[in-house]
C-alpha cells in the first residue's frame, strides 16, 4: 500500500499519538474526519483509523474498494468494528478518544452506542497537538508547496490586462495556480470556515466584514459565498491584495502580497512599510519558548506606536489574530493571538500576516509562511514583498 519512506514516516506518526494516549490514560483514539485520516494513513478513505498505545493502527474501510494490507478491514457499518477488535484479541477500550470538535451529533452517538466506553476524551485536541510539530518528511511537502507558491506570485503581473475586473483577475491566477500543480482544494478546519483557492481583494473591497474568521474577507460574488472578489474594476489609486492558498503537496503554505494601479498615498505605503517592520521584529524574536500571545502583542504595539492601530488587521471589523498554524489545513495551532496560550516549538510551520487596511485605498501588508527551528525562523515563502505596480 505505501513506499518505505511513507511507511516510516506514518509510524513516526502513530507512535506520536500512542505516546499522547498513553499520556492521557486514553485506551484508543478513533479518527474518522477526512483530514485526520489522511494524517494518520496517508490517504482519503471512507471509514475510520483506530489507534491504541500499543498495537499497530487498523483501518476500518468502506470505500474505495481493492485497499490491502493486514492492517485493512472492509466493513459495511462501523458497529462491525468491535467484533474485528475482539477477533484480533483487543479488548473494547473503557476511555475512548473521539474527534468531538468535528464530529456531528448523529456520529458521536452513533460511535458511542457502538462502543459503549466508560468515558470519551477529546481527540481533535491530541490529533491538533500532534499534527502542530511537523516532522522532516512534512516540512519537505511544505517548503515544496512554498517553491511553487512564489513561482505563481512571480508571475501576476504578467497576468495583468487593462479594464480587468479583481474577478477576471482572480480567475488567471487560479487558472496559472492550477497549471503549476496546485491541487485546488483549500481545506479549513471548522464547519463554519469555506473559501475557493484563496481571495484577491482590491480596493474598498478589502474593507468588507466577512462572517468568517479570516484576516481579510471580502463581498464575494453572492451571499451563499461572501468573501473575496466582487467584480471592483482594477483602475484608479487602489491596492490589490493577493491571498491565494498554496496547496500543492498535500501541504498549505500561505501568503500574501500587495499589487497596486496607479499611486497609492502615504498613509498606504506607510502602513505597508510598518508591515515589513512588523514581520522583520517577530523573525528577530520568535524561538522555541516564545508564547504565540507575546507575537502577536508585538505586532500590535507596532502598528499603534506608527499610529496605525485604527487600520491593524482590518478596519471596519479588525481580526483577533496576526498568525495561524498552517499544514494539511490553512488553520492549524499554534495561532498568534492575544489570549492564546500556545507557545513556539521546534518543527511548528505558522502564517505571519501583519496587515493594513486603509479606506478608499485597500489592503497592504505581507504574509509569509514560517518554520520554527532551534535557531529561529525559516521563511519558506520567497518573493518579492514590496508594493508591485500593475500599470
Amino acid at each position: 500500500m505505501y513506499n518505505e519512506q511513507l511507511k516510516h514516516e506514518l509510524s513516526k506518526r502513530w507512535n506520536t499519538l500512542q505516546t499522547a494516549l498513553q499520556r492521557e490514560n486514553g485506551d484508543a483514539l478513533l479518527v474518522t474526519s477526512n483530514v485526520n485520516l489522511f494524517y494518520v494513513s496517508g490517504r482519503i478513505f471512507s471509514g475510520t483509523a483506530y489507534i491504541v498505545p500499543d498495537q499497530e493502527s487498523l483501518f476500518f474501510v468502506r470505500r474505495p474498494t481493492g485497499l490491502k494490507g493486514e492492517n485493512i478491514i472492509y466493513i459495511r457499518k462501523p458497529e462491525e468494528i468491535p467484533g474485528h477488535l475482539q477477533e484480533r484479541g483487543l479488548p473494547l477500550p473503557k476511555y475512548l478518544f473521539m474527534e468531538s470538535d468535528s464530529l456531528s451529533y448523529n456520529e458521536y452517538v452513533r460511535y458511542e452506542k457502538t462502543f459503549s466506553p466508560e468515558r470519551i476524551g477529546n481527540g481533535s485536541r491530541l490529533l491538533r497537538e500532534a499534527r502542530s510539530i511537523k516532522t522532516i518528511y512534512e516540512i519537505g511537502r511544505i517548503m515544496r508547496s512554498g517553491v511553487l507558491h512564489a513561482q505563481l506570485y512571480e508571475r501576476i503581473p504578467s497576468l495583468f490586462r487593462p479594464g480587468m475586473t479583481d474577478l477576471d483577475l482572480s480567475i488567471e491566477i487560479e487558472r496559472e495556480c492550477r497549471r503549476l500543480g496546485s491541487l485546488g482544494l483549500f481545506r479549513i478546519f471548522g464547519q463554519s470556515m469555506e473559501i475557493f483557492m484563496g481571495s484577491l481583494l482590491a480596493g474598498d473591497n478589502a474593507d468588507a466584514p466577512s462572517p468568517y474568521d479570516f484576516a481579510l474577507g471580502g463581498a464575494g460574488q453572492d451571499l451563499s459565498l461572501p468573501i473575496g472578489s466582487n467584480g471592483t474594476p482594477l483602475k484608479g489609486n487602489i491596492s490589490i491584495m493577493v491571498d491565494m492558498g498554496g496547496n500543492f503537496t498535500g501541504y498549505t503554505t500561505d501568503m500574501s502580497r500587495v499589487f497596486s494601479v496607479g499611486k497609492l498615498p502615504d498613509l498606504a505605503l506607510k502602513a505597508h512599510d510598518t508591515s515589513l517592520k512588523i514581520q522583520q521584529e517577530i523573525i528577530r524574536t520568535a524561538h522555541p519558548g516564545v508564547p504565540a500571545a507575546e507575537l502577536y502583542n508585538l505586532a500590535a504595539r507596532m502598528a499603534e506606536e506608527a499610529g496605525l492601530s485604527a487600520y491593524f488587521m482590518g478596519h471596519r471589523q479588525q481580526a483577533g489574530f496576526v498568525g495561524h498554524g498552517i499544514g494539511i489545513e490553512i488553520n492549524e495551532s499554534p495561532v498568534l493571538a492575544p489570549r492564546s496560550k500556545e507557545v513556539l516549538k521546534a518543527g511548528m510551520v505558522f502564517a505571519l500576516e501583519p496587515k493594513f487596511v486603509i479606506p478608499e485605498v485597500g489592503a497592504v501588508g505581507v504574509e509569509n509562511s514560517f518554520l520554527v527551528t532551534d535557531n529561529g525562523l525559516e521563511q519558506l515563502t520567497l518573493c518579492e514583498e514590496t508594493i508591485i505596480p500593475l500599470d
